[in-house]
């Protein structure tokens, strides 16, 4: 079960479209999966210039590269955030307008809708993203939540998603929400709670992450087994954990990304602590066909290193095949 593997281009924006094609088509990658910030992709554009997106087909076909997802993480988290001067730096101008946090969501809501239509003009069927939450900053339970409080987040999520959800659906369209920290399905639990929340709508999937399940100590082989049928799309990213001193705590003590003085970090795949083997053997046995994406993060290696290796690493494990018969069918 050979799967395609892409190179996800959020974090290398800062360079041109058909530069980041053109290093990982070198590379051997066989696509990307494209970000829609800097001018890897931007939804306005394909929607109001009629040869916007048959101009990006063209550049990836000229480097031999495909897409199958595209990624809208930075407007999705303003959905049911609380927008704050963070936000401000992330998102669009046309997005973050005067600011006023109403607007703000309102602005990024419509923005995932047309996310889906743009997607659907490119030709794929999958976006990628975060949601925001209303209810993260409770996340420490403290002061005192009540359960009442927890509900209206998801109700909220509730409202804020469906009408997205619907827009996806009319398009063909799927959203792969990434469960991670900060946002409304962040671990095993919000996940089964966030699907109950919109009625397990098929629209709704999960982008499978296991970097952020690592650091959280949470099994990634059983979260794919158990949610298997909402597997919608593969981002392989790794962590370090560097915890066990008494000092470097799993909360990171508002340390930057790369400080050795953090309990963990985001490393460059294969070089952390994820079970690889065990997910490509889980990922095998769900049946996942999809693409696999690799998320290059490491703040004490160099991405042009990074990326051309976490290739490498995911290419010898995807290629490993289910056996078409029982290793013991010739003991009989």
């Amino acid at each position: 079960m050979t799967r395609p593997v892409t190179l996800f281009t959020g974090q290398w924006a800062d360079l041109p479209f058909e530069e980041v094609c053109r290093l990982a088509s070198g590379w051997g990658y066989e696509g990307l999966e494209i970000a829609c910030w800097g001018d890897h992709f931007e939804v306005d554009k394909a929607l109001a210039d009629d040869g916007y997106v048959p101009r990006k087909l063209e550049t990836l076909a000229e480097h031999g590269l495909k897409v199958w997802a595209i990624s809208n993480h930075l407007v999705g988290q303003a959905v049911c955030d609380d927008p704050d001067e963070r936000h401000r730096a992330i998102l669009p101008e046309r997005i973050w307008g005067d600011g006023e946090p109403e607007g703000v969501r309102r602005r990024a809501a419509a923005e995932i809708m047309d996310t889906a239509r743009a997607a659907a003009r490119l030709g794929v069927d999958t976006v990628v993203g975060f949601t925001g939450s209303s209810i993260w900053h409770t996340v420490a339970m403290f002061p005192p939540t009540p359960e009442s409080m927890v509900e209206r987040g998801y109700a909220d999520f509730a409202e804020r998603w469906n009408p997205i959800l619907d827009v996806f659906d009319e398009v063909g369209v799927r959203f792969a929400h990434e469960v991670h920290p900060s946002e409304i399905a962040y671990d095993y639990w919000t996940t089964v709670r966030t699907l109950e929340a919109i009625g397990h709508r098929p629209a709704f999937g999960l982008n499978f992450d296991p970097s952020h399940f690592v650091w959280q100590e949470l099994d990634p082989v059983g979260f794919l087994l158990d949610f298997r049928d909402r597997i919608y799309h593969v981002d392989c990213k790794d962590t370090k954990v560097r915890t066990g001193d008494g000092r470097r705590g799993r909360l990171s003590s508002h340390l930057p990304w790369g400080d050795l003085r953090r309990g963990w970090d985001f490393i460059s795949t294969g070089r952390g602590d994820v079970p690889w083997e065990d997910v490509f053997r889980a990922l095998n046995a769900i049946g996942y066909a999809g693409p696999i994406s690799v998320e290059w993060e490491d703040a004490g290696m160099d991405r042009l290193q990074g990326a051309p290796e976490a290739l490498e690493f995911v290419r010898a494990l995807n290629i490993m095949e289910p056996p078409t018969t029982s290793f013991d069918s010739a003991f009989t």
